[in-house]
């Protein structure tokens, strides 16, 4: 890939390298400059927790950067591979499965029809609907078009175990060596799946093979959300690969059965996709990523649709961490293989839970020079009134992490506008995230309920503040505290209090555009 502004691949990879060095450099700069004008406990105790925040940020940045680097690598690695591998002599028999649960039969029709035009064998291949829909008529909709479309339908009177249960009840009892799983939304754009991604089963000790996933296009909003899988599965997961530590992603991909089997199935928790991988890696099995896509997924065009999934990926690598702690002691692989896990694992917590973390702290840092010392417009510049250098580098630090996305959005999916929405939807998605990770902790119900109420008498901004109250309490909250440092003239601090308000707020606005 050519760019005209920053050249080829490898040096967008050092750019990219140094743009998270940067980061985290500035904000233990930062830190170290808390404790140098500390003359208080009050100050101490700010500058600690920033400290401890920057050098979390730190950890985080470092091993993003490095898995920006790896990636580079990883078109030789595969090349390489696939070099080696000989001929298809014979077709093993594959099951291709397509788990659902009360989902929209016209769009579950629409995926088995096009799943039936796979260039294999027909002889050794098998069609699967796995039917866990509660709702009577939906089911008799699935029943339908799985006798349609020739899927052996089967359904289970309870959820147990969520997609695991219902793909360990199928594997209990199939006889096919290998199985495909697509989700009920994934439309097949590449009829040759199964032919292109079983001959690297040559190798015997291979449990799994993921491939790219990604959605169809549709609007901003839709396309913005597609990035964050985009920077996933072109940069995290081929890095992760090479370290044999690439995370099976649920659907789009296929697996050894007999591997399956070895490690006692899909672990039944909300995200089984990440502990199978994890499993599968504890058993010394090895797993492989192919960066081509396959399939398109629906576009999530709601608000509301984003806030499930992330809560749902949120609560379920939260629970990871534990089980993580709980059995790393029997990994065998590098180092590097732990990190990829821990990472992992903390990584919707970090831009989600630290980031709400910075802020309050950000809060503390605006208030740290009172009496705030009065200011006019030409004493901003002035670095001589106490605190506004303080407010002047913390302000620098927010640009920086604004920056960041953009600029990696702009070299890599050439669009700004996306890089702003990224940045946008991880303010937005903060508490929700948060909320995800203590309910998993506490060990509450896993769904989340936060959908628009189509009760015509109630209007759609009052669905959209109710549905926000915690964010916009909490926005509301900075701009008060932003217009109080303001008016007592301590500008700086006013205006960097309200960029974080804004950023609080845009949960609201997304509920409101978008449902």
């Amino acid at each position: 890939m050519k760019n005209k502004f920053f050249g080829d691949k490898f040096t967008l990879r050092i750019l990219t390298v140094a743009i998270f060095i940067v980061l985290a450099i500035a904000g233990l700069a930062f830190s170290l400059y808390l404790f140098i004008i500390a003359k208080n406990t009050y100050m101490y105790i700010v500058a600690t927790a920033f400290a401890t925040l920057s050098v979390v940020s730190g950890f985080f940045n470092i091993s993003a950067s490095i898995l920006y680097y790896r990636s580079y690598f990883y078109g030789k690695y595969i090349s390489k591979i696939r070099r080696k591998l000989r001929p298809m002599l014979s077709y093993p028999s594959v099951a291709v499965v397509v788990p659902v649960y009360n989902e929209d039969p016209a769009m579950v029709e629409d995926t088995i029809t096009n799943l039936r035009k796979l260039e294999y064998p027909q002889k050794s291949l098998n069609y699967y609907l796995l039917d866990d829909s509660t709702d009577a008529g939906i089911r008799s909709e699935m029943m339908r078009i799985a006798k349609k479309n020739k899927f052996a339908y089967m359904h289970r009177d309870n959820r147990k175990g969520f997609k695991a249960g219902a793909l360990n009840n199928f594997v209990g009892s199939m006889k096919e060596e290998f199985i495909a799983i697509f989700d009920y939304d994934e439309r097949l754009t590449n009829q040759k799946f199964l032919k292109d991604l079983l001959p690297y089963f040559q190798d015997p000790n291979l449990s799994y093979i993921q491939t790219e996933k990604t959605h169809r296009k549709a609007n901003l909003f839709a396309d913005s959300i597609n990035i964050f899988d985009g920077f996933f599965f072109k940069f995290i997961e081929p890095a992760r690969a090479l370290n044999n530590t690439a995370i099976f992603a649920g659907s789009c991909g296929i697996i050894r059965v007999s591997a399956l089997r070895d490690i006692g199935g899909f672990p039944e928790y909300v995200i089984e996709d990440t502990f199978f991988s994890f499993k599968s890696d504890l058993y010394n099995y090895k797993s492989l990523y192919v960066p081509k896509v396959y399939a398109l997924g629906k576009p999530i065009k709601k608000f509301t649709e984003l806030v499930k999934q992330q809560w749902r990926y949120n609560y379920g690598d939260t629970q990871f961490i534990k089980y993580f702690f709980k059995n790393r002691k029997s990994m065998k692989g590098s180092p590097i293989s732990s990190m990829d896990y821990l990472t992992h694992g903390f990584g919707l917590n970090y831009i989600s839970v630290i980031l709400i973390m910075f802020t309050i702290v950000s809060i503390f840092i605006v208030f740290s020079a009172v009496p705030f010392v009065n200011l006019n417009i030409h004493q901003i510049f002035n670095a001589k009134y106490v605190g506004l250098d303080l407010e002047i580098f913390g302000s620098i630090a927010l640009v920086l992490s604004f920056l960041a996305p953009v600029i990696m959005t702009k070299i890599y999916f050439n669009s700004v506008k996306k890089g702003f929405m990224v940045f946008a939807l991880n303010f937005a998605l903060a508490f929700s995230r948060t909320k995800a990770a203590i309910a998993a902790i506490t060990q509450s119900n896993p769904g989340v309920h936060w959908n628009r109420n189509n009760d015509p008498g109630k209007s759609k901004l009052v669905f959209s503040i109710m549905n926000t109250r915690v964010e916009l309490a909490f926005a509301t909250f900075i701009f008060a505290l932003s217009f109080f440092a303001a008016k007592t003239n301590h500008i700086s601090g006013g205006l960097w209090l309200m960029v974080y308000g804004f950023m609080y707020l845009f949960a609201t606005l997304f509920m409101y555009k978008y449902g």
